[in-house]
């Protein structure tokens, strides 16, 4: 019998996504028997041509890389968060046929945040300047009260960000990745690069630090994230955040609320876990 619903998450590379993991999860703990959650290998190329073909059982899509903002001008409406940083995670397909985006990224960082009781900070450091840097800029848009300091490696990237930052309201400083150190001062620290590039910072964390909110989840601990937690600073996970952000997107699909955060979790974790035995 074919599934009365569908949702899956698209991209290019995916096979690594964890995301029909947490899914499948969430609908094994509401007793959504009815539901399926896949995964497709889709690149910008070939997105209109899978999306076209979607039929009535479709409840909706995440979106990963390369097809956050490409899947943009597919869509019928975009949410506020999204249009902020022009990137969709998440496509909701309504019962009149209707295609709706939104971001889960930020409010999923904002989450997981707050579920480590940082809801208030008076500045902030992101290191990098990638799509993921623009999600943390929104994010510290609701919650930084004053500067916040990206590192990144070149003068575009530098432009970049101050352009992000003032579209986003945040008061937005630029300084080299060779002084990326200095971030560590900071009641909070963003880590937004790809594995292995903050391994070597990893010596300069100070004796005290904040919060680390390091967006990788595997490998994990990142160097980074390790001699964080050795020196007693608080560290938010890169599974912290694809949880949270996969709780909306659960919510969203399914219609119910609230989706199940710790099963979801447990779900990846264990997933993380059987990984890294393999």
């Amino acid at each position: 019998m074919s599934p009365t619903r569908r949702a899956a998450v698209l991209g290019s590379p995916i096979a690594h996504s964890l995301s029909p993991v947490l899914h499948r999860a969430a609908y094994a703990e509401l007793g959504l028997t009815g539901w399926e959650y896949g995964r497709h290998e889709v690149d910008e190329a070939a997105l209109a041509e899978f999306v076209g073909k979607l039929g009535a059982e479709w409840a909706g899509l995440s979106l990963t890389m390369p097809l956050k903002r490409a899947i943009i001008p597919l869509l019928d409406e975009i949410s506020g968060t999204a249009a902020s940083v022009e990137a969709v995670n998440t496509v909701v397909f309504t019962a009149d046929g209707r295609r709706i985006g939104d971001n889960t990224d930020i409010p999923g960082m904002l989450a997981a945040l707050a579920e480590r009781g940082v809801e208030r900070v008076e500045r902030a450091s992101v290191l990098g300047a990638g799509a993921t840097a623009s999600s943390a800029l929104a994010a510290l848009s609701r919650i930084c009260t004053g500067e916040v300091t990206a590192y990144v490696r070149s003068a575009a990237r530098a432009d970049e960000m101050r352009g992000w930052g003032e579209r986003l309201g945040v008061a937005v400083r630029t300084a080299s990745w060779d002084d990326a150190a200095e971030a560590f001062h900071a009641p909070l620290t963003v880590a937004t690069t790809p594995a292995g590039t903050t391994d070597a910072l990893a010596a300069a964390v100070p004796d005290r630090p904040g919060t680390l909110f390091d967006v990788l989840y595997e490998p994990w601990p990142t160097a980074l994230a390790a001699a964080w937690a050795d020196r007693g600073g608080a560290v938010v996970g890169g599974l912290d955040l694809l949880v949270h952000q996969a709780v909306l997107q659960v919510e969203q699909m399914t219609g119910r609320s609230p989706a199940p955060l710790a099963a979801m979790r447990r779900a990846g974790e264990a997933a993380l876990a059987a990984r890294h035995v393999g």
